[in-house]
């Protein structure tokens, strides 16, 4: 038989194949890069937690999705333009910080003692280098403090005072502690404090039921023209947290990781858990050591082990590939990205399907 003949046979055979896996595959976020064909590649999250629908009004939905798409354009942007992949997810990251609608920056939460409390970090995968900050009460965009700490210092983790005096040095704007007051955020402290009277303090199953607690930590990853990832996160914590709480975000490998060979997260949850576990170095170690596909390492991560220790959120993940991973165990997780055809996608809700954001 002729070659052209055995190659039509064989193209008749896969052609269902192919027209379900078509059919099936999820846009911009299953269609597998390889090193023959790469690309760009950028997300990033605003938080994981109790978003259902009908639970935000049309304009405050308008309002996260407009933010969600200005920053994830941002980002791409800077990538577009040969920036890095810290530049993209530094550009994006400060615009949420800016935001009073997010769990960080200008939207930060209160603790117990009427306080707003920053952390950050970023890495990067090419190096492995890390940068991270915590307690921070003045430092306007807490992710270039945790970059500067990367690359500016000879330390990875700097806390409360000595991060805020390391940032007067390097000239990174502080502000006075009233700019992160936000009503919104003011009043959900103040009706967590009037629910929680004669509860036992502290209790943190009280915590975790409170629904003012929705996790909205911001993140991104991303991939630049040089094959180089990298993965920035930035919180304002829980409301009515105690006593100089940390959680996840400052600590490499729990809510921030990246590494070239594997790939590079960001996640968003109840920080105690994902501290425990090390959320996002357990994905890269899933695709270093067994194999897995970003997608399927960020499933097992979080839909089956962080689920099964009792802890929830979500992550964003992209490999050295531009293939990207979403994977949360919450009811929602404000989130984006760039699919393959260069066009942002803006998700909110658990059971949304993938559309095109409006530019």
């Amino acid at each position: 038989m002729k070659k052209s003949a055995i190659a039509l046979v064989v193209y008749c055979l896969l052609m269902p194949v192919i027209g379900l896996a078509q059919k099936t595959a999820r846009p911009g976020i299953e269609q597998l890069q390889s090193p023959q064909n790469p690309r760009l590649g950028f997300m990033i999250h605003g938080g994981a937690g109790v978003i259902k629908r009908g639970s935000l009004t049309p304009e405050r939905e308008k309002a996260y999705r407009e933010k969600l798409e200005e920053a994830v354009l941002a980002g791409y942007e800077e990538l577009k333009a040969g920036k890095t992949s810290l530049d993209a997810i530094q550009r994006a990251i400060i615009i949420m910080e800016d935001s009073p609608l997010f769990n960080a920056g200008k939207g930060a939460v209160f603790t117990a003692d009427g306080k707003n409390e920053l952390d950050a970090s970023v890495m990067d995968g090419k190096t492995q280098n890390a940068g991270a900050v915590a307690g921070l009460h003045r430092v306007k965009n807490p992710i270039i403090l945790a970059r500067a700490v990367m690359e500016k210092s000879p330390h990875v983790m700097m806390i409360g005072d000595g991060a805020e005096k390391f940032a007067r040095e390097m000239k990174i704007k502080l502000v006075p502690e009233k700019y992160f007051y936000t009503e919104r955020r003011w009043n959900s402290l103040q009706r967590i404090i009037k629910r929680e009277k004669g509860k036992k303090v502290g209790s943190v199953s009280s915590l975790r039921e409170l629904p003012e607690n929705k996790f909205g930590t911001v993140g991104a990853v991303a991939l630049d023209k040089e094959g180089n990832i990298a993965a920035g996160t930035s919180t304002g914590g829980m409301t009515y947290k105690k006593y100089g709480r940390v959680g996840d975000v400052p600590v490499i490998g729990a809510g921030t990781y990246a590494k070239n060979a594997t790939c590079a997260v960001s996640a968003t949850g109840w920080g105690e858990y994902f501290i425990r576990l090390g959320v996002a170095k357990e994905i890269s170690s899933l695709m270093e050591h067994r194999g897995f596909t970003v997608q399927k390492a960020t499933d097992q991560v979080i839909k089956k082990q962080l689920q099964d220790l009792g802890g929830d959120g979500g992550v964003i993940a992209i490999d050295k590939y531009g293939n990207m991973g979403i994977s949360f165990n919450s009811e929602g997780m404000y989130r984006a990205y760039i699919d393959k055809t260069g066009k942002p996608v803006v998700e909110i809700y658990g059971s949304e399907e993938p559309v095109a954001a409006s530019k």
